[in-house]
């Protein structure tokens, strides 16, 4: 990529910053009562005949009470959705107006707009601002186009969310506009580690997993101590706070690892002494600033499709839960009882691709969601969005081989690999999944979120390519990135390795690639450990182990001499970093 000379700009007093699709505007500064301004433009997505924009305006002069933005575009850009900001366009020439709640800028304030526009042939970022009338500064352009749009677009335009919404309504993507809270407690674990320092700075969810999690464990960090911590991290901008909402009566039905303290009828003390508790604190005006996204029982309503009789993998417990209805009842109750805090965004567990990507649980799977989402007085507009890939290792997407592809006439579909399923890769599914769900009645704005703290597959053993030509085996697994012996595989897994960086809107229908599995923190012990979490020893995670109907009785692929889920485990926190991809 080109870079512009800065000379002539120095040379006026301001400076901009192009690379690829982002520029940064100064105007003049001198003297206190010098109007000036800073303007961050930057594309936030791209593809063959639109893009999403982001705009940060930064008010250095003397303090306003409301603002114009006008700039003009060089092509034949035209803006067609905007949100914080009245934008209007005549011609190349655009404005850019206040709304009533973000129109004061006091000397140093900044607030930011977004928009999505179309164009044709290049995208060049404009030349000039001019803040109430005030020219920022004039720049020239990058040679190269901003960004390389994707090889395959998106079939829908992808949507930048509002990064400030009006009090009283929720932002389409908390997300956009917002720096996302470091759990002091696991940053300074990941810090203790050789090398963790590169990574200790990153967010990651906080795991409620019991009911004394709410108050604090053995001197931990409790709700209320999180939340004030993420107070002090916010400063002036928009922050978000990570949940997991994760104590289900009955809880993992088949699974022994992830076991609960809760037994399978106590689904009134799910409410009374866990979801109520949880639902006063994150009301408290006290809070009101943050944006928290709760993700919602985590592995639950997956186990109800795939799990109960007339399923292969049936179990006893799971077959219990789906006859007392404790699962759909709790989550129902969680998402109506929290969905009500204006401040909370809710997103439902929706498994991976690798367990409900296949025809017999696919659909299901969404009618499921939304029968949950509809339970115990609550309504499919408490649910913002869905969470894929929780503490899993599918990979983020799969680019040496597709779905539609053949060898010799025979669909990768048939590998033992693929074994029919529908997709290849989370991002994959979870678009697909959210299609689904709009199409049942969930709100069309519905976003997805993708745990990406254990799927980058990098290191040594990243194909660079696809496999073999030799048959569809051999063409599938000499390409796949996912390294596990089966897809059913979820314990500690060896080769693992970091995935992408948390970020926001990565992709079309994708809120944001999150850490909500913090890296570094085990699934289940690799043998029988006693503990008071009521946290079971769980085959899968015993290295030796030969499978189960679950993993088509393969090795389990575990790490060895793992702790009890949620505790650190060191050796898995330097594997991951070894791994990482992108690296580190």
């Amino acid at each position: 990529m080109s870079r512009t000379s800065r000379t002539a700009l120095l040379a006026a007093l301001g400076l901009i910053t192009a690379t690829g699709a982002t520029a940064t505007v100064f105007g003049a500064t001198a003297g206190a009562a010098t109007p000036g301004c800073k303007v961050d433009y930057s594309i936030t997505n791209q593809w063959n005949t639109g893009f999403g924009a982001n705009v940060v305006v930064t008010n250095t002069g003397d303090p306003t009470t409301a603002w114009t933005l006008e700039w003009s575009y060089a092509g034949n850009q035209q803006v067609t959705q905007g949100w914080n900001a009245t934008i209007t366009q005549s011609g190349a020439a655009v404005t850019a107006k206040s709304l009533s709640y973000n129109g004061t800028l006091a000397t140093g304030g900044s607030t930011s707009f977004g928009f999505n526009g179309s164009y044709s042939g290049t995208n060049a970022v404009p030349a000039t601002f001019k803040l109430n009338g005030v020219t920022c500064n004039t720049t020239t352009q990058p040679t190269d186009p901003p960004t390389t749009p994707p090889t395959t677009p998106p079939t829908t335009p992808p949507t930048t969310p509002p990064t400030t919404p009006p009090p009283g309504q929720k932002a389409d993507n908390p997300y956009a506009g917002a720096k996302v809270y470091v759990n002091p407690e696991w940053s300074a674990k990941a810090a203790a580690e050789p090398g963790g320092s590169r990574i200790s700075n990153q967010p990651t969810g906080v795991w409620l997993d019991r009911t004394a999690a709410i108050a604090g464990v053995n001197g931990g960090m409790g709700l209320r101590a999180h939340l004030d911590e993420a107070l002090v991290q916010k400063g002036s901008g928009e922050l978000v706070v990570q949940l997991v909402i994760y104590n289900l009566p009955g809880r993992d039905c088949a699974a022994l690892a992830s076991n609960g303290e809760l037994g399978p009828t106590e689904i009134d003390k799910y409410k009374s002494q866990y979801i109520d508790p949880i639902a006063a604190i994150l009301a408290d005006p006290k809070y009101a600033s943050l944006r928290i996204v709760t993700t919602v029982e985590i592995d639950s309503l997956p186990n109800l499709v795939t799990n109960v009789a007339g399923r292969p993998t049936e179990t006893a417990n799971c077959n219990v839960m789906q006859e007392n209805g404790n699962y759909i009842k709790g989550v129902g109750y969680a998402l109506n009882k929290l969905g009500s805090i204006a401040n909370v965004y809710n997103y439902v567990d929706a498994g991976h691709h690798g367990w409900l990507g296949w025809d017999s649980n696919f659909g299901p799977s969404a009618e499921l969601f939304k029968q949950a989402a509809t339970a115990e007085g609550s309504t499919v507009s408490n649910v913002h969005g869905f969470i894929v890939n929780t503490a899993n290792y599918s990979a983020l997407k799969e680019e040496n081989f597709k779905i539609s592809d053949s060898v010799n006439g025979t669909s990768v579909r048939t590998s033992k690999w693929v074994d029919w399923n529908q997709y290849a890769d989370e991002l994959s599914y979870a678009q697909a999944m959210r299609d689904k769900l709009v199409a049942l009645g969930f709100d069309s704005k519905l976003g997805m979120l993708i745990d990406t703290s254990r799927n980058g597959w990098g290191g040594t053993t990243r194909p660079t390519g696809p496999g073999a030509l030799t048959s569809v085996d051999t063409y599938v697994n000499g390409g796949r990135y996912d390294r596990r012996i089966h897809l059913g595989n979820w314990c500690n897994q060896s080769g693992a390795g970091l995935g992408e960086r948390p970020q926001a809107a990565p992709a079309a229908g994708i809120d944001a690639y999150v850490w909500m599995k913090p890296p570094g923190e085990s699934d289940g012990a690799s043998k029988e450990i006693p503990n008071n979490e009521g946290k079971g020893f769980d085959r899968m995670c015993d290295p030796t182990y030969t499978g189960n109907a679950r993993n088509g009785n393969s090795m389990s692929g575990s790490l060895p001499d793992a702790p009890i889920s949620g505790q650190w485990f060191s050796a898995q926190f330097q594997e991951l970093m070894k791994n990482a991809h992108p690296a580190l």
